[in-house]
């Protein structure tokens, strides 16, 4: 069950992050895969400023942001 809802956060966080940085998803797969690796990145970033993701929604908030920052890294890497 922890894996449905690791995925299920994934895809929101995921979609959320491409509705910031583009305005629109990525589909299901991008949006789970965005998220995911989001989730991993604000997490961690997360947890060395001391932020924690109490409850569904700050997970999620916590995804979407390492998500958008992950999309604006790969942004400026592509322009390099």
């Amino acid at each position: 069950m922890e894996f449905i809802w690791f995925l299920l956060i994934g895809a929101v966080s995921g979609w959320l992050a491409g509705q910031v940085w583009k305005g629109a998803g990525f589909g299901l797969i991008g949006n789970i895969v965005v998220g995911i690796l989001g989730s991993i990145v604000g997490g961690w970033l997360a947890g060395n400023l001391g932020i924690g993701g109490e409850g569904l929604l700050g997970r999620i908030l916590i995804s979407a942001g390492g998500a958008w920052l992950l999309l604006f890294i790969i942004s400026l890497v592509k322009k390099a």
